[in-house]
């Protein structure tokens, strides 16, 4: 049977939400897991929770610096890298009348372009261990919220870079995968600044009944799909949707 034992994984944005989530999940299972992210104070709360082989790298996914010392780092602590599971990212909402291209510009280069280069920083490693590159898509390529166009945008990105990739890097027996999850605990919307983190638990709770099956999901049923697709060898290119039914576009009574 598949392992995720003695794994070596990067896992971005680390210090909450999924990120935080699968990594627990991921080294509870026996995995070499390095967390990366901003905010230095989360990340060590994520390795003194956590019990196990994990460590964490303070870097930002826009600095190539930041992303040669992830890379680094993760092939140090696991003794190379197996997979490269890129969460990081920010969310940016508003009405089209009040778009900022600065902004624009930002979310694209935390949520797409970053981890794009963070791919090419990795290539290397992950062509020695034939390892995977995992993406993070959202609900929001299937359902349409208002003022979500921005974050939508990048999460489509993703999603056909997904495919692109899983194209080009077949020959280097690097597979390329991406999850969809649904409503999930993030900070997302706290770090953007576009609610406070009570707001986002109301929030999070109302959207149960937009889900077929009447609730919101837990990190660790989205780490389930990750560990699939880590250890999942003729599965590439994939889009896989964990989302509770959200993006069935149904409402329960």
């Amino acid at each position: 049977m598949a392992s995720l034992v003695g794994k070596s994984v990067l896992i971005t944005g680390g210090g909450s939400g999924i990120g935080f989530g699968v990594a627990k999940y991921f080294v509870e299972k026996g995995a070499r897991v390095v967390i990366a992210g901003r905010r230095e104070n989360k990340l060590k709360e994520v390795c003194t929770e956590v019990a196990g082989d994990i460590s964490y790298v303070v870097g930002d996914v826009t600095d190539g610096q930041g992303r040669k010392e992830m890379i680094d780092k993760s092939i140090e602590f696991g003794g190379g890298l197996d997979a490269l599971i890129s969460n990081a990212g920010n969310m940016y909402r508003c009405d089209v009348a009040d778009f900022n291209e600065d902004k624009l510009l930002e979310i694209f280069h935390s949520n797409v372009i970053g981890g794009m280069m963070l791919v090419k920083e990795a290539y290397q490693p992950l062509k020695d261990s034939e390892g995977c590159v995992l993406f993070v898509g959202s609900v929001h390529t299937q359902r349409a919220f208002p003022n979500a166009s921005p974050y939508a945008a990048t999460k489509g990105a993703l999603e056909a870079l997904t495919g692109v990739l899983a194209a080009e890097l077949g020959k280097d027996n690097i597979r390329v995968g991406c999850v969809r999850p649904g409503g999930v605990p993030t900070e997302i919307n706290v770090r953007a600044g576009l609610s406070t983190q009570g707001e986002s638990d109301e929030r999070l709770k109302g959207m149960g009944k937009l889900h077929a099956l009447g609730r919101p999901g837990t990190p660790e049923e989205i780490a389930e799909a990750f560990e699939y697709l880590v250890n999942a060898q003729w599965a590439t290119g994939n889009v896989l949707t964990i989302d509770g039914g959200l993006g069935l576009g149904v409402t329960q009574e």
